[in-house]
C-alpha cells in the first residue's frame, strides 16, 4: 500500500509526498523525481512494474512545488534550485540513512543536478545510482521541437510569446487522490466539466508534443491531468529556470556512481543529442536509446525502464552488503 501525506519543506511549503516498501535498514531506497508539469503519477508504471518485477524495497516520490498535489511556489521560488533544495529536505528527513537511489524524469533530472552541485556532501554519502531520464544538462533556452532553421526559430518565438501569457491563465485542476494503493484521478476531475473533459481537449496536443509511436490513450490523459493539475505562474516560472539550466559540470560529481541515461529518439523536448551530453561526462553510465519513444518513456518504456532502475537497486544493495561487511559504513556507497 502506498502510503500518501504531506511534507513541509523549510521554507513552509506543503510538498504531497508518495511512500511505499518497508524501508528496510541498510537496503536502498528509491527517490523518484518527476519533470515541468507534471506531478508523481509520472511514475505510476514504472512503480507496477518495479513491484510485478519483485522489487519489495521502498519507494518514495513527491511532487515539486507547486505541481500536483503540492502547494503553489511562493513568488521567487519556482527554480531548479530550490526544488534540489527542497528535495535534499526530504531525504534528510524522511530517508535519513541507507543508500538511495534516485532516478530523474525531464526536469526532474535537471533537479539531480542541481542536487549534485548545491549538496555535494549529501550526493557523495548517500547517492549509490543516478538514473538520467530524458533530461538535459544544458541548451534549454529555446524550444525548437526539434524543428530546424526557420521553423524551429518560430516555434521558440511562439513560446517566449505564450508562456508569460499562459502564467496568467486557466484554473488548478484536482490533482488526483488515493486509492487501492495508488494515485488515481479524484472523483471531481471527472466530472464534465471538470479536469477529465479538460483533459481529453488537451490530450492531441499532449500526444503530439511528448509521446512517440503508439501512445496509449490513457497514458496520455495522465499527461494531460497532471498538466492541468499544476499551478499555472508556479510552472511558467520553473519554465525560465529551465531555460537557465547549465549544470554540465555539476555532473562531475558522479561520475564514481553508477548511472544510467535513457532517452527517446522521438523526444522533441530533450532529443538524444542532450543524453550523449550526460553520458560523456558520466563515462562508466549505461545510455539506453528507445525507437519509437517520445518524452515520456516512463509511461511508454515503462518495463524498461522499471529494469534500469531494478539494476541499480541491486547494485547497490551488493554495494551496501559489502560496505557493511568491510567498514560498518553502509551510508558510504555512493562516496
Amino acid at each position: 500500500m502506498e502510503r500518501v501525506d504531506r511534507f513541509t519543506t523549510p521554507d513552509g511549503v506543503g510538498l504531497r509526498v508518495a511512500d511505499s516498501g518497508p524501508g528496510d535498514p541498510g537496503a536502498p531506497t528509491l527517490v523518484l523525481v518527476h519533470g515541468w508539469s507534471q506531478d508523481l503519477r509520472t511514475w505510476d508504471r514504472v512503480v507496477e512494474d518495479l513491484r510485478r518485477g519483485g522489487a519489495t524495497g521502498r519507494i518514495v516520490r513527491h511532487d515539486h512545488r507547486g505541481h500536483g498535489g503540492s502547494d503553489a511556489a511562493p513568488e521567487g521560488t519556482a527554480t531548479i534550485e530550490r526544488a534540489a533544495d527542497d528535495l535534499a529536505a526530504l531525504i534528510t528527513e524522511r530517508v535519513p540513512h541507507g543508500p538511495i537511489v534516485l532516478a530523474g524524469h525531464s526536469m526532474g533530472g535537471m533537479t539531480l543536478m542541481a542536487l549534485a552541485e548545491r549538496h555535494p556532501d549529501l550526493v557523495a554519502r548517500r547517492v549509490a545510482g543516478v538514473a538520467f531520464v530524458a533530461t538535459a544538462s544544458d541548451d534549454m533556452a529555446d524550444l525548437t521541437l526539434g524543428l530546424d532553421g526557420r521553423a524551429g526559430h518560430l516555434v521558440a518565438r511562439g513560446e517566449r510569446v505564450l508562456v508569460p501569457f499562459a502564467s496568467r491563465l486557466g484554473r488548478r485542476a484536482p490533482a488526483g487522490t488515493v486509492g487501492d494503493g495508488a494515485i488515481t484521478p479524484s472523483r471531481a476531475s471527472s466530472a464534465g466539466t471538470g479536469g477529465r473533459a479538460r483533459a481529453r481537449a488537451l490530450a492531441p496536443a499532449v500526444r503530439a508534443l511528448v509521446f512517440g509511436h503508439r501512445a496509449r490513450r490513457e497514458d496520455v490523459l495522465s499527461v494531460a491531468e497532471q498538466t492541468l493539475a499544476a499551478h499555472p505562474p508556479s510552472v511558467m516560472a520553473f519554465r525560465s529556470s529551465i531555460a537557465e539550466h547549465r549544470r554540465t559540470e555539476a555532473l562531475a560529481a558522479l561520475r564514481r556512481t553508477p548511472a544510467v541515461v535513457l532517452v527517446g529518439d522521438r523526444d522533441r523536448l530533450c532529443p538524444q543529442s542532450h543524453a550523449r551530453v550526460i553520458a560523456r561526462e558520466l563515462p562508466e553510465a549505461e545510455i539506453a536509446l528507445y525507437p519509437g519513444a517520445g518524452h515520456m518513456i516512463t509511461f511508454e518504456r515503462s518495463t524498461e525502464v522499471a529494469a534500469h532502475l531494478a539494476g541499480l537497486l541491486d547494485a547497490a544493495s551488493a554495494a551496501g552488503h559489502l560496505a557493511d561487511t568491510e567498514t560498518g559504513e553502509p551510508d558510504r556507497v555512493g562516496a
